[in-house]
């Protein structure tokens, strides 16, 4: 008869493995790390890029990698998977963050979210409008988008680095005008930046989505039941010719923000399983159990675990990481490898677009969110929240310039002509290091003065 493994007490490596997780895991729920490794990428992708071994950067990302099955192969380069399929699962974080913040955040309620959502439109007009104010030309016109967007990641980072000096109301408004400023970037991209749109790829995509439905419907809460029809509207809208991260956003918006409905409570079969699993450990020697005969009710308490907490952040906490420390970085690494040597700023648009983007986002991103907040308080359509000033608000805008990773999304869809990309890129990163240094300095500046007026 096989004996039950008896507890025997960890070793010291183990301990010392413990204690290293720990760490790690904390280090990881550091918002400022994420942008940190963010910038890290990229600085290494432009050295990569401008050094020697520059034809193997761009080799890399033009490796074709293909997936078949039978006589089907669908090959694309290894830029294309980072770009319109790892990307994917970026916008369906941000699609779930949307979800949730509608339901139960900061853009839950209309008073509440009516400041950010005008600073966000602020801050996404105005600096079009600059940008359009260098760049006449129709070929280069189609980046007026490109300095409206605003990197959550690297802004919150930079935001974290001033520490507690910075009330928490600064911190929330930052979030909720960054992803307001995400939900007017993917309807930038799906009106804008799509292609001539194809019936028989929003047909594959409806069918997609009506999958999505009906498993919701019968309660089905694993998240691989949906990686399939997930699949079909990412192809969907591929062949339809919109961008296929757009499915992202359509299966984030339609995740669940409440835990799914079953016949018994969650927490009772919790608590029935833990009730066996102790029964049966806690046996007399004479009526051991084998380590099998546990694995039903644990089990059981893995599907209860799973059901107490609704889709929406379960699956958002189980991506975060992947998406802060994997995808995101490696985005970075894949589009921030700007080849100066081969920027040439002297043909037509390709100055004009460099600046129009660092004076968008540097000057316009500020500007457009002061002004419109400014505004909306001056009308009576809100007001300040507390513990908020001007200063915060100035605050907010200026980091709101780190455009990094979401402007250069939105070049690489606004200009085929490598050169006019180049300089598009170039300005995003020259507007970016410049809005984080702006608004750390400025942040620092502004604490100091606070203390003084204590």
């Amino acid at each position: 008869m096989t004996q039950p493994r008896q507890n025997r007490s960890p070793t010291r490596i183990q301990y010392a493995t413990r204690r290293a997780f720990r760490a790690l895991e904390s280090f990881f729920h550091i918002e400022a790390i994420s942008g940190i490794i963010l910038l890290f990428a990229a600085a290494i992708a432009l050295i990569w890029a401008n050094s020697s071994f520059a034809p193997s950067y761009h080799a890399l990302w033009h490796t074709p990698i293909s997936i078949g099955i039978g006589e089907f192969t669908f090959s694309r380069s290894l830029h294309f998977w980072v770009n319109d399929a790892l990307m994917t699962v970026f916008f369906l974080v941000v699609g779930m963050e949307i979800r949730r913040e509608l339901y139960d955040g900061a853009l839950s309620n209309v008073r509440q979210a009516t400041l950010p959502i005008f600073a966000a439109i602020g801050g996404v007009i105005v600096p079009a409008l600059i940008f359009l104010s260098f760049n006449h030309e129709p070929v280069v016109r189609n980046g007026w988008a490109v300095p409206a967007a605003t990197d959550i990641a690297f802004a919150v980072g930079v935001l974290a680095l001033l520490g507690k000096s910075v009330p928490n109301n600064i911190r929330i408004l930052l979030l909720a005008l960054a992803i307001i400023d995400d939900v007017i970037a993917i309807l930038i991209i799906a009106l804008f930046y799509s292609g001539g749109i194809d019936t028989y790829g929003l047909f594959v995509a409806f069918t997609g989505v009506a999958a999505v439905l009906s498993l919701q419907m019968v309660g089905i809460g694993n998240a691989w039941a949906y990686v399939a029809p997930g699949f079909a509207i990412w192809l969907g809208l591929m062949e339809s010719g919109a961008h296929p991260t757009l499915a992202g956003v359509v299966l984030g918006m339609m995740t669940p923000v409440l835990p799914g409905r079953s016949i018994d409570r969650p927490i009772d079969t919790a608590i029935r399983a833990i009730s066996e699993v102790a029964k049966r450990i806690h046996g007399t020697p004479g009526n051991q159990r084998t380590e099998a005969e546990l694995a039903q009710p644990l089990k059981e308490l893995r599907l209860a675990q799973r059901e107490l907490v609704s889709p929406v952040t379960r699956v958002v906490q189980a991506l975060h990481p992947w998406v802060a420390f994997g995808i995101m970085p490696l985005f970075a690494l894949a589009n921030a490898g700007i080849t100066l040597q081969d920027i040439n700023l002297t043909i037509p648009g390709g100055t004009s677009i460099m600046l129009g983007v660092i004076a968008g986002l540097v000057v316009g991103k500020p500007l457009g969110v002061m002004l419109a907040s400014w505004i909306a308080v001056r009308t009576g359509f809100c007001k300040l929240p507390a513990q908020t000033n001007w200063r915060g608000i100035l605050l907010i805008g200026l980091l709101g310039g780190i455009g990094f990773t979401m402007s250069i999304f939105v070049a690489n869809l606004a200009f085929t002509d490598p050169n006019l990309l180049g300089a598009a890129k170039l300005g995003v990163l020259i507007a970016s290091v410049l809005a984080a240094s702006f608004g750390l300095c400025y942040g620092l500046v502004s604490a100091r003065l606070s203390r003084k007026n204590i």
